[in-house]
């Protein structure tokens, strides 16, 4: 099959940044807040510093961490028709925003802090629209106690969808159990859960070069728990990482790497997803900027490396407005720039619905970017090139200088082969401005009012309520 990519870094400038990640694992190693994970690093062959809490990783443990990591990963679903199996030949699986912390109603146009009923709307709205395939958790429940505002979010949205969904917070390898234990309940148990995962979470490195204790200590317990991870590094252009593109790719890979050599040690050949959220900050203001020319090229550099290890990935991004209002508002140069960033080798992207840097979340912004996608991803299709496709046959049977719009090989297979773009959101694409939102209101309104989900039954729901309860009262004891 063949399908349209960003190729960005020749073999040599791969290996060179391969040969470096190793360079900066092994002398400059990586800062972990966690005693217990500096111990079975220790006892694997790290050459770790208590003391400073810095592990210095060797080749052999990446190498070896490479030979366990599964090749494929099927990411499941409430219905089974929603599992996605990644690395994918064709476009990437897309996912709505996370995680933001506040909500812009439709009708008034008010940013309020976001709550569980919020997590829900949004969550179904998700559900009910074609060009979203899975769910992140995407905004916080503020009025729960925010020691377990992770598990009220992944509850919530389990709950409203049938997609899979990826979770987006890990407090401590506490909380990490009752992810399990929540999915678990859906899943018919945790064995039933481990061979049919309904979540993943992703579990950030904090650039440059470091662990959080709970954080670390979280991921190792979803993996022990057969739960897929997205190893998140947010390295930041000449904020968290050199300016540099290649300094910045580097520091990325160094920290997946590390993620890789982490769960393996922990749980072989437990599912690990390659993953990374990394752009340049912004001179004038000290902010992530994703509308820039270098993002898609990070991302890029970094899905070469994923393929390179055979690893699945999530490197590219769509989302495309970090205003604080809906719409399309930026010019033609940056779109494309997003738009390149989802061509990358990545098999997964998120984005979806979010606006102001992604510190807010707008109903209607879901609806413009889950149907523009549509249209988006159809760039990235697989194209079978065989010699049945290629179809000299027909041409022969055409002849020199005739049509080939009457034969009947036209008319098997003009469906599968051509695109057809939504004339009307496509006039929403033209006016980059706001025009559009009326109408992806409208839509809106009528999957919240129409689109149902099938609801679980009522004692799961009890049971669920009554572990995050359980875990409320222990944890503020």
């Amino acid at each position: 099959m063949a399908n349209a990519k960003l190729v960005f870094l020749s073999k040599d400038e791969q290996d060179l940044i391969h040969e470096s990640s190793l360079k900066s694992l092994n002398d400059i190693g990586m800062m972990i807040r966690s005693d217990s994970t500096l111990k079975m690093l220790s006892e694997s062959g790290a050459d770790v510093d208590f003391q400073k809490k810095i592990a210095r990783i060797p080749e052999e443990m990446v190498a070896e961490a490479l030979k366990k990591a599964p090749r494929s990963i099927r990411l499941c679903a409430r219905d089974s028709k929603n599992d996605m199996i990644v690395p994918t030949a064709g476009p990437p699986y897309a996912a709505t925003t996370g995680l933001g912390v506040y909500v812009r109603d439709m009708n008034t146009g008010e940013k309020r802090p976001s709550t569980r009923k919020d997590i829900a709307d949004f969550i179904r709205l998700g559900d009910g629209l074609d060009g979203v395939d899975f769910l992140w958790t995407s905004i916080t429940a503020n009025e729960v106690p925010q020691v377990t505002h992770g598990l009220h979010e992944l509850w919530t949205a389990m709950q409203n969808t049938t997609k899979h969904v990826n979770g987006v917070s890990v407090m401590s390898a506490d909380d990490s159990r009752k992810q399990i234990e929540l999915a678990a309940l859906i899943a018919g148990g945790e064995e039933e859960l481990r061979k049919r995962p309904l979540f993943s979470v992703i579990c950030c490195s904090i650039a440059p070069l470091s662990f959080e204790g709970g954080a670390v200590e979280g991921m190792i317990e979803l993996v022990k728990g057969g739960i897929p991870i997205m190893s998140m590094s947010m390295s930041l252009s000449g904020g968290s990482s050199p300016v540099t593109l290649a300094g910045t790719i580097t520091n990325a890979n160094s920290e997946n790497l590390a993620s890789l050599v982490i769960t393996q040690f922990a749980a072989p050949g437990s599912p690990h997803i390659y993953c990374s959220s990394s752009a340049p900050i912004s001179m004038k203001t000290g902010m992530i900027n994703y509308m820039t020319s270098e993002q898609p090229l990070i991302a890029a550099g970094l899905g070469q490396m994923a393929r390179r290890y055979g690893l699945p990935s999530m490197v590219g991004d769509w989302g495309i407005n970090d205003m604080d209002t809906p719409g399309i508002p930026h010019p033609f140069t940056t779109i494309l720039g997003i738009t390149l960033s989802t061509m990358t080798n990545t098999d997964l992207v998120s984005g979806i619905g979010g606006i102001d840097a992604v510190k807010g979340v707008a109903f209607d912004q879901a609806v413009i970017e889950a149907n523009i996608w549509k249209n988006v991803r159809a760039y990235m299709r697989s194209v079978a090139i065989s010699e049945e496709t290629i179809a000299l046959d027909v041409v022969k049977e055409v002849g020199h200088g005739n049509t080939f719009l009457t034969h009947p090989h036209t008319a098997r297979n003009f469906k599968k082969e051509l695109h057809f773009f939504d004339e009307k959101t496509l006039a929403w694409e033209a006016t980059l401005s706001d025009n559009m939102v009326s109408e992806a209101k409208a839509v809106a309104e009528r999957i919240l009012k129409e689109h149902t989900v099938p609801r679980l039954d009522d004692s799961i729901i009890r049971s669920g309520d009554e572990v995050i309860a359980e875990y409320e009262r222990r944890v503020e004891a």
